[in-house]
């Protein structure tokens, strides 16, 4: 039984060892996709975030503005909605970037509340706003002479790690 033992050791000499190192290797290949879907996790999150912030501000400004409007009549509508518009003009289809906006800003002592919700949606620090926003990127298109009053109310921003502005645009109508 002794010589037997000793026929198979010499042939199979080494393969423990290499069935070790691809067990190492297969273990640390996991490992490394879990740190990888931990930093995409990590990503996402806080672009869902960045999204539902968006959302919410845009959603406020509407209210404020819908809130805010003279409905005496058709020509004080029209006229009252004016006063909520910034950086109403469009954006240059060109460089520099699809979210510079340009034009008169906000009237700040007319629609106060609009003026407080854009200026919240600047990047003001971590954990408020907005990334890399500022009021330049964000803007109020109001179409008051046709379209049924029409508000297009976009914000955007932009994180360290984007090569792209994102934006949440929110197409309302005040009547």
């Amino acid at each position: 039984m002794r010589a037997e033992i000793r026929r198979l050791a010499p042939s199979q000499g080494g393969f423990f060892l290499i069935e070790a190192m691809v067990a190492i290797l297969i273990f640390a290949l996991g490992i490394l996709g879990l740190v990888a879907m931990g930093g995409t996790a990590v990503s996402s999150q806080s672009d869902a975030q960045y999204r539902t912030e968006a959302s919410s501000l845009a959603d406020a400004i509407a209210g404020e503005l819908a809130l805010g409007i003279d409905r005496s009549s058709d020509a004080n509508k029209a006229a009252s909605l004016a006063n909520f518009a910034h950086q109403p003009n469009p954006p240059p289809t060109t460089a520099p970037a699809p979210c510079s906006f340009n034009g008169a800003v906000i009237n700040a002592a007319a629609a106060p509340g609009v003026a407080t919700l854009l200026s919240r949606a600047s990047n003001g620090g971590p954990g408020l706003g907005l990334p890399g926003a500022t009021t330049a990127n964000q803007q109020i298109f109001v179409d008051a002479a046709g379209n049924f009053n029409r508000v297009v109310i976009t914000l955007c921003w932009k994180t360290a790690s984007d090569n792209a502005w994102r934006r949440h645009t929110l197409v309302t109508y005040v009547n």
